[in-house]
């Protein structure tokens, strides 16, 4: 126990040290200021800024646009975002508040609408964009030193504000990076494919109220946090318990904006059509890095449809695209080995990212240093566990495959094995499948289970498992996956999750990271998972019934994916209609809005998967109507 603590005082004093270290450097080297930026409505947003104090040249302009507070930038600590190698290469770093966010000025939005158009011309109307563009217009004649040039950056919602810059973007503004960006609340973040985030719950006390004064703390602390701060141990039994999500309402979010959004706009209506950046990334004219991790839990349909919609809209504009090994962020932290879960992926891999791929990307862009030579995709192979380079995503020299599903668990490669087959199981939301196979609290969005050992829910009845005899040779799928599922049910609505699955040979060694209850032999990597939540099926503004014992089509996308299915490996597809309590559980008996369903509309469901159904995987695919 004392080797333990020793152990664990020295891990937090260096990194107390390294922190220190960073604050030091920062105020040798950096002035700091702090300004009001009016808009073009009269609102001001707080902006923090830091210039270098040699002045013998001049720099470009950083800029974090941020809902999480710019104020916690004032203590001469930049946290790790931007890396320590930029703050050392020298730029101007400017963190703001967004409007309505505790030192600016003006009411929140969430995800705030885009207006066409809405560049210096009009006086009126606002949007991220045009405040974005104020800010740079105010930053470039008022901040010394600056060289005319602005790169923005930011993880999660600062990734969208990122992004949302990009339409009628600042002739000043030149490279942005949108990291984990959210781009559409109705298919990531809150919803996945229409189905509510229940594991996202906690968080609707940091996006949901407004604050009523200019603050450099939490407004939404004390007892509006409720649910956020409850010492649950067991998520799982918790939210079982609480029953259907309109508990949720009477018993924490009756107070909530967002949470009333949400649960009075249960389809993809205009409402949240509105606030979808994708249609706006037309015409883009700054370069453009989009950057995400294969297991984020929150955000992986954001970066990769960002890109691909700038790819398609704006075929002329200097856009790539990096993703990693990573969950949620993780790139701007290293930790020496990079490991998600228990699944080891190299060592130093966000250093190189940061030293290899970001640092060169803004000093081309903003500072005319380096070169060129990026990829266009620079993407982290997920089974050989190295990096890879390609001129285009999905790459078109790799060809797709398709997995089909036969009797006794078998699943097929590129060949059908009995369409006459039918595979059913039965769904009771009284005891859903668990996302994961270990205990979690209360969580703002669960991380770990993105490469988790499926063999907890492979072992379940109502987990339809499907496997590869063992692979001869390996097997490598880049780019998109459709499940196109072929389905009939006794109820009238339904979940579909399905997973893509690594298993291991037995033979496996273990990893020395792992405690020793973690078995690698026959461990089942989950590669990549999605739910679709089935009304949805042929449309997401206009949601239907299932007819009891009909046959219908229920096409579920996965996400994109790098992995190669290594000899000796055999490739597992599970499919299932509970995933708890990641997902909000389907009634199963269809009701028009789930958020105010009763208890009494919960009912078991046979479920059927035909023969018929197939999985495309690798390339690009037409997905489904509406979407």
């Amino acid at each position: 126990m004392r080797f333990l603590f020793l152990l664990l005082f020295s891990i937090t004093s260096s990194a107390l040290y390294a922190q220190n270290q960073d604050s030091i450097f920062v105020r040798q080297y950096y002035d700091k200021f702090e300004y009001q930026v009016p808009m073009r409505d009269g609102i001001k947003l707080f902006t923090v800024v830091y210039v270098p104090k040699d002045k013998s040249k001049a720099y470009p302009v950083l800029l974090n646009r941020t809902p999480y507070n710019a104020s916690s930038y004032t203590d001469w600590k930049l946290h790790g975002h931007p890396s320590d190698l930029l703050v050392k290469d020298g730029y101007i770093f400017a963190f703001q508040d967004v409007r309505g966010r505790y030192m600016s000025e003006g009411l929140y939005d969430n995800m705030r609408p885009n207006i066409p158009g809405n560049d210096l011309k009009n006086k009126k109307a606002i949007d991220e964009s045009s405040d974005t563009w104020d800010s740079i217009e105010w930053m470039i004649k008022n901040i010394k030193s600056n060289n005319g040039r602005v790169g923005m950056y930011g993880i999660s919602y600062p990734g969208f504000y990122s992004a949302a810059a990009l339409p009628d973007a600042h002739p000043a503004l030149k490279a942005v990076s949108p990291q984990a960006p959210i781009a559409d609340f109705f298919f990531d973040d809150f919803h996945h494919m229409g189905a509510y985030l229940l594991s996202y719950t906690p968080a609707f006390a940091v996006f949901g109220y407004q604050k009523k004064e200019n603050t450099r703390t939490d407004w939404f602390n004390t007892e509006l946090r409720r649910l956020f701060s409850l010492p649950v141990k067991d998520a799982y039994d918790f939210y079982l318990r609480l029953g259907p999500l309109k508990n949720i309402t009477e018993k924490y979010q009756h107070d909530n904006f967002f949470w009333q959004q949400i649960i009075n706009h249960p389809n993809y209506d205009t409402f949240w059509q509105r606030r979808n950046i994708l249609p706006h990334l037309q015409n883009i004219k700054p370069a453009v890095m989009t950057v995400g991790g294969w297991f984020d839990a929150e955000d992986l349909y954001g970066p990769l449809n960002i890109y691909k919609t700038i790819e398609k809209t704006s075929p002329a504009a200097k856009n790539m695209i990096v993703m990693g090994p990573w969950a949620h962020g993780d790139w701007a932290s290293e930790k020496g080995k990079s490991i998600h879960n228990h699944i080891y992926f190299g060592d130093s891999i966000s250093t190189f990212y940061q030293r290899e791929i970001e640092l060169p990307f803004f000093a081309y862009h903003l500072k005319d240093e380096g070169n060129a030579n990026l990829p266009e995709a620079y993407m982290f192979n997920t089974g050989t566990k190295q990096w890879q380079k390609f001129d285009a995503w999905p790459p078109k020299e790799l060809p797709s495959v398709r997995f089909y599903f036969g009797e006794n668990g078998k699943l097929s490669l590129d060949k059908s094995i009995n369409e006459n087959a039918i595979f059913s199981y039965v769904s009771d939301p009284d005891k859903p499948v668990p996302y994961t196979s270990e205990i979690e609290a209360l969580t703002f969005t669960p991380r770990r289970y993105m490469s988790d050992d499926q063999r907890y829910a492979s072992r379940r009845p109502d987990v339809l498992t499907f496997e590869t005899d063992t692979l001869t040779k390996d097997v490598t799928i880049a780019g998109e996956i459709l499940a196109r599922l072929k389905v009939s049910m006794t109820g009238t609505d339904a979940d579909f999750v399905v997973k893509l699955i690594d298993v291991y040979p037995q033979y496996h060694p273990e990893y020395e990271h792992n405690p020793k209850n973690v078995t690698m032999g026959g461990y089942q990597q989950l590669v990549r998972a999605e739910v679709f939540r089935g009304r949805f099926r042929n449309s997401f503004e206009k949601p239907q019934p299932f007819v009891p014992g009909q046959v219908s089509d229920v096409n579920v996308p996965l996400q994109d994916v790098l992995h190669t299915f290594k000899k000796g490996h055999r490739i597992m597809i599970q499919i299932h209609s509970t995933w708890f309590p990641y997902i909000d559980r389907n009634p199963q008996k269809y009701v028009d809005n789930i958020y105010k369903a009763d208890e009494k509309d919960f009912i078991k469901s046979t479920i059927s998967v035909m023969g018929t159904s197939v999985i495309e995987a690798g390339g690009e695919k037409k997905a489904i109507k509406g979407f």
